[in-house]
C-alpha cells in the first residue's frame, strides 16, 4: 500500500514521530525500525512519508528557528 493511502494527518504524525525518534535515538536505522513497528507500516511507506514531510516542511521542521 502506498503512503498516499494513509490519511494526511496520520502521515504528518508519523513524520513528526520519526523526527523526534531520530533526535532521541541518534540512529536512523533504529528510528526507522521503531516507527515502522509503532505505526505498522513498511519501510517503503516511511521513506515516502519522510520525503513528503521534508519537501513540504511539515512540523516540526517548520517550527525550527530561523
Amino acid at each position: 500500500m502506498s503512503a498516499k493511502r494513509i490519511p494526511i494527518e496520520q502521515r504528518k504524525e508519523i513524520f513528526a514521530t520519526l523526527v523526534a525518534t531520530q533526535d532521541d535515538l541518534k540512529n536512523v536505522r533504529d528510528s526507522y525500525e521503531a516507527v515502522t513497528a509503532h505505526f505498522a507500516i513498511t519501510e517503503e511507506q516511511l521513506k515516502e512519508i519522510e520525503e513528503e514531510g521534508l519537501d513540504k516542511q511539515w512540523p516540526p521542521l517548520e517550527e525550527a528557528p530561523v
